[in-house]
């Protein structure tokens, strides 16, 4: 009942995209294999007016997905943008759930720190609806979400934007993130390791995650469990370091025995 209660409000407040439907990622798939796509072939090919399909291309084109052109579209030059929207709407009815609970442990009037990651945006998304929080990130994407929230303040860390997907990146994040002390941190990652380690791939984003964790009092990891098929260089920290491990599916016990013999707690929806 939260769960939904939360994605109702999510949906009243947030601007974070909704997953596309199954006709876009279609044409999606299309893009990738033909780069270019037609108004009126596409009409054709999935029974629908012509209207529907400048609707599916003007949505696709407003999230970065593909360019228009005259009578369709073409795949987005920048494959680095392509890559951050596509994880975004990847499993996106699971971040949404994670993102219920992780907002349900946080109360009105707290602080909290949210890093770079499409389900701590989804964090933020449930968070709009609660108040007098103070939300430090270095996530411009957060920004946009919670700009018109009921908030105390809302705080953006200084330092090199990472054009790819809105993270301020670097040493000067890492010092401003220092400046302060949160109740909460909520963190994302890009790879889980069995036997505990919390990883990611890009050393500056890896140094603010640390910085996060390091400057909270309650620390809670959000990941779903296709971060357990992807491995990465960088260790951001251990299990044990987090309070909270918050994924949608059981983790491998090796992973879960880590995090019992830490004290942290897992968070599981299929319990």
């Amino acid at each position: 009942m939260f769960i939904r209660a939360i994605s109702q409000m999510k949906r009243k407040h947030m601007s974070i995209p909704m997953a596309l439907n199954d006709r876009q990622e279609q044409i999606l798939e299309l893009l990738r294999a033909e780069d270019r796509v037609d108004v009126d072939d596409l009409s054709n090919r999935f029974s629908v007016t012509t209207q529907t399909v400048r609707r599916d291309l003007t949505e696709l084109c407003e999230r970065g997905l593909a360019t228009r052109t005259h009578g369709g579209a073409r795949k987005l030059v920048s494959a680095s943008s392509f890559g951050y929207e596509e994880r975004r709407l990847r499993n996106s009815g699971a971040k949404e759930a994670l993102a219920a609970i992780a907002a349900e442990l946080i109360p009105d009037g707290a602080s909290v720190i949210l890093n770079i990651g499409t389900t701590t945006e989804q964090v933020a998304a449930a968070l709009a609806t609660h108040e007098d929080l103070t939300v430090i990130t270095n996530n411009i994407n957060v920004i946009h979400i919670l700009r018109g929230a009921r908030l105390n303040s809302l705080v953006i860390a200084g330092g090199s934007v990472r054009q790819s997907d809105g993270a301020v990146v670097g040493a000067e994040a890492v010092e401003f993130i220092q400046r302060f002390k949160a109740d909460y941190a909520v963190i994302g990652t890009s790879s889980l390791d069995d036997d505990g380690a919390i990883l990611d791939f890009d050393e500056r984003e890896v140094a603010v995650a640390r910085a996060i964790l390091q400057n909270a009092r309650t620390k809670i990891l959000v990941a779903d469990a296709s971060k357990f098929e992807r491995n990465a260089p960088v260790r951001i920290c251990d299990v044990a370091d987090l309070d909270y491990v918050i994924t949608d599916k059981r983790p491998p016990e090796s992973f879960a025995k880590a995090a019992e013999a830490g004290g942290t707690k897992l968070i599981s929806l299929e319990d």
